[in-house]
């Protein structure tokens, strides 16, 4: 069954918390607005795991996707780092309304990106699904080499830390 997925905002409170234990959690909070997250990757148990979204940059279109990276249309629309993917619940993200109206001509410019990321990374869903599972299992089992396995969260503590944060 194929679940289109979301662009969400994460509570930076709750990603405060998290980074408490884990130093790979992304922060999330620029001057402006809270970083977007692309969800829902996957589920386990009572999380949804969510990914940290990338704007294009230069590099990423040097860059070559890998098992805890992926580019999104080659580069030109940014990039997913699942290394920094999350377990959330619902109470912990909101939806990010991408048909609001925009005040300026840079929030107009951010929301047709953060349309266009979508519109790529649902067409290629299996994808991206595929590859944030096979990450956190071979992070859990062992099977990562080390220099992909240091840049990754910690996804089992982080799960425990998520429902310890939502009781």
């Amino acid at each position: 069954m194929i679940i289109n997925l979301k662009i969400v905002r994460v509570n930076s409170d709750y990603c405060d918390y998290l980074r408490k234990f884990d130093n790979k959690v992304s922060y999330n909070k620029n001057e402006k607005e809270l970083r977007p997250f692309i969800g829902i990757l996957f589920q386990i148990d009572t999380c949804e795991y969510f990914a940290p979204l990338s704007s294009p940059k230069l590099k990423h279109k040097k860059m070559k996707n890998t098992v805890d990276f992926l580019k999104i249309k080659d580069g030109e629309l940014g990039a997913v780092n699942f290394n920094n993917m999350i377990p959330v619940t619902k109470t912990n993200y909101s939806l990010v309304d991408l048909n609001k109206e925009t005040l300026t001509i840079a929030e107009l410019k951010y929301q047709k990106l953060l349309r266009e990321q979508l519109d790529w990374l649902n067409a290629n869903y299996k994808q991206v699904k595929n590859k944030s599972f096979k990450l956190y299992q071979l992070y859990n089992n062992g099977k990562l080499p080390e220099n992909i396995k240091s840049r990754c969260c910690n996804f089992k503590l982080l799960e425990e830390k998520c429902v310890e944060y939502n009781e």
